[in-house]
């Protein structure tokens, strides 16, 4: 049960702060896990599994605030589902202890990349249509590959770009929906299939899985009402502060100081 409330938690401050970026559900789920000892595939798995749930009802939030460009959202998925489905047969064609650091070291870049963005003044303008298909490819596969991406890539990447925050937010998270269905079933039938060898056991892993979907619940149906009243900045700091703690925490366990 304390296992169950500490990633009900986590899931919601997650999904609140996903929410209110168009990112980072997925890179603070899946660095918690991992500071907990769970393998990145099954981490990645997991953390797409609770996705379907909370990307389904953070998108609806979106739809409902007319947040979604549906013309961006219609050039960014199926770049995104491609990249997504190589990901996870990517990262399921490794040993779990072989990938475990340089997901690690992915994921502290991506938590150094969001704060070292939050002192950045970003330009508004229209997003050249020829950056779309790279980020949607680049954020699927390493979403899927690290367990978390999607967003600190192509949010940032499109922000960068010139979008307008409310839309390219909107779109991303409601996007995100279809990226993670589509990765959660490449999982599963790499798993049927029998190319991942190395599954381990998600039954030990229900109450934290569990914990980030009632968690991220919670917080989804706010998701487009945080994007219009909540600072970028000071989110983004908190953010990135806390996935290079953790990432470093993971760092330093794996090169056995706590052993």
């Amino acid at each position: 049960m304390e296992e169950f409330l500490l990633f009900v938690l986590v899931g919601f401050l997650a999904q609140a702060v996903d929410g209110a970026l168009g990112m980072a559900y997925g890179v603070i789920s899946s660095t918690t896990l991992l500071a907990f000892g769970v393998p990145p595939a099954t981490a990645s798995a997991a953390v797409h599994g609770a996705e379907i749930f909370t990307t389904a009802a953070s998108g609806s939030a979106h739809l409902y605030h007319r947040n979604i460009d549906w013309k961006l959202f219609a050039r960014l998925v199926p770049f995104g589902v491609a990249g997504g489905c190589l990901g996870a047969y990517v990262l399921t064609s490794f040993d779990g202890d072989v990938v475990k650091p340089f997901v690690t070291a992915y994921l502290a870049f991506v938590g150094a990349w969001l704060l070292l963005r939050s002192f950045r003044k970003i330009p508004r303008a229209s997003i050249p249509p020829r950056v779309v298909a790279p980020l949607g490819l680049a954020g699927g596969f390493l979403d899927a590959a690290g367990g978390g991406g999607w967003g600190p890539i192509v949010t940032t990447g499109l922000l960068g770009a010139g979008g307008a925050p409310r839309y390219v937010i909107g779109t991303v998270n409601s996007a995100e929906f279809l990226i993670t269905t589509s990765v959660s079933i490449a999982f599963l039938t790499a798993l049927l299939t029998g190319h991942w060898q190395d599954a381990g056991d998600l039954t030990n892993h229900v109450a934290a899985v569990g914990g980030l979907v009632v968690g991220g619940l919670v917080a989804a149906p706010f998701a487009g009402l945080i994007v219009k009243t909540l600072a970028e900045r000071t989110l983004l700091r908190a953010v990135g502060t806390l996935i290079v703690c953790l990432a470093t925490y993971q760092t330093l366990d794996l090169m056995g100081v706590f052993r």
